[in-house]
């Protein structure tokens, strides 16, 4: 099953010149896991709640690569240049498959609880 890393990005009002260059940097990191981008920034409506800045999704073919990305010397290399300017949370997800059915899960739970 796929995996995403999600990212939920308060952006300040200025950005730092080194979030640019994570941004040059970022792609070739995830290319040996992958990765790659579903959402970078683009329109957003809020629909519920509030949320204030950017959000990023970058899907990998499993979990295991999603971890392997975000764990490898070459991500970590750049990582402070999101972390030191950027105010942010950061999730990886597992996906769920195509035949996913909400009904039938929320059946079961119902017979499990």
């Amino acid at each position: 099953m796929p995996a995403y890393a999600i990212a939920h990005l308060r952006q300040p009002g200025i950005v730092h010149p080194e979030v640019y260059d994570y941004l040059e940097l970022i792609q070739a990191t995830l290319d040996p896991f992958g990765g790659r981008f579903l959402v970078h920034g683009g329109q957003t409506r809020v629909l519920e709640g509030t949320w204030p800045g950017a959000t990023v999704v970058i899907e990998f073919p499993d979990f295991a690569a999603a971890e392997a990305w975000y764990d490898s010397a070459e991500y970590r290399k750049i990582l402070h240049l999101r972390t030191d300017h950027l105010v942010g949370d950061v999730i990886l997800a597992e996906g769920c498959g195509p035949d996913h059915d909400s009904a039938a899960l929320g059946a079961r739970l119902r017979a499990a609880g």
